[in-house]
């Protein structure tokens, strides 16, 4: 177009954007040039150029754990459905961490952001992000901060699937946790402990071990929590997410435990994999997609000022009961 109207590019730009002093002459012969090369203008690429298409932030931990992929899906498909751009930003993946995201979401003028909270959330980088404009907290509550968040159930979701276990007959239970302090660790923990005490078992000589929510912390612990003489071993394994517990399964494989015959094993979350494995894993469904775009939906209301948004109520969590629970050996 520059080349063919034999101007600078800024002089193509101040002219289709009507946006800065240009000579009569040198106009026409841009205008000259739309015309014999039919030139369209990306009307997608003018809006970023400018700031005019609106903008959000979505901070992810890791985009290898599926579940929170989907909720990616599900924040892009209703930005999507409102034309708004979506910053992605997963900390973990980068050896920058959140700081360089901080920098990154700080540089592009974001209308708001939805924020995934993760094992190494920093409150002094929340903080910084709040000064951009709206936040909305997906799967987590972070303390210290009145934040709206988009969560499910986790607790009544903990607490069926352990009474689950609990009804086939296990007695000797541990469970392999998520991070110390996260808000969806400690709210599964209470779910599974008001469920042993509902059983008649004191959750506190219930072993509990602390993982990282990761595949590779599932069968470590496993490998903690069988490490006993088999008289004195669990029968079940509560798993506070899907990964693992098919980390668990992993080291059973390689220990030759069957599964669920020797051990019974449950997850949370529902990732699409976990029907497909074997066996099936007994486990506590999240809709991570839906929780996404309401998430994103929310942030919308609050971006357009609206005053009288509801707090959101939990998703439901609901037991989806397959093949990896089984009543213990020996019992009658």
């Amino acid at each position: 177009m520059a080349r063919h109207a034999g101007v600078s590019v800024s002089t193509v730009s101040y002219v289709l954007n009507d946006s800065g002093s240009v000579a009569p002459a040198r106009r026409a012969r841009v205008l000259d040039a739309v015309r014999v090369l039919n030139y369209a203008p990306n009307e997608a690429a003018r809006g970023l150029k400018r700031r005019s298409a609106p903008t959000i932030g979505l901070v992810v931990p890791e985009l290898s754990n599926q579940f929170f992929a989907l909720l990616v899906e599900g924040v892009e498909q209703a930005a999507a459905a409102r034309g708004v751009l979506v910053v992605l930003c997963a900390p973990e993946a980068t050896d920058g961490g959140e700081s360089l995201n901080g920098r990154l979401l700080r540089s592009q003028r974001l209308n708001g952001i939805i924020y995934l909270s993760g094992a190494s959330t920093s409150p002094t980088s929340l903080l910084e992000l709040m000064r951009l404009g709206p936040i909305v907290l997906v799967d987590e509550q972070v303390p210290g901060f009145d934040l709206p968040a988009i969560v499910s159930d986790n607790r009544r979701g903990a607490r069926q699937v352990a009474q689950h276990v609990l009804e086939a007959g296990h007695r000797k239970i541990a469970v392999i946790g998520g991070p110390e302090g996260l808000w969806t660790s400690q709210q599964r923990l209470a779910g599974y402990r008001e469920a042993l005490a509902a059983a008649g078992i004191e959750p506190d000589a219930v072993p509990v071990f602390g993982g990282s929510y990761r595949q590779e912390s599932g069968t470590e612990l496993a490998a903690k929590a069988l490490s006993g003489p088999p008289a004195e071993r669990p029968t079940a394994l509560l798993c506070a997410n899907d990964l693992m517990a098919i980390g668990v399964l992993e080291y059973c494989r390689s220990e030759g435990i069957s599964v669920p015959e020797e051990l019974s094993v449950v997850g949370f979350d529902d990732l699409p994999l976990v029907s497909l494995l074997t066996p099936r894993l007994t486990t506590v469904r999240q809709p991570a997609r839906d929780m996404g775009e309401r998430a994103a939906n929310l942030l919308f209301e609050l971006i357009d000022d609206k005053v009288d948004v509801p707090a959101p109520e939990p998703f439901p969590a609901l037991l989806q009961i397959r093949d990896s629970v089984a009543t213990p050996l020996g019992s009658s």
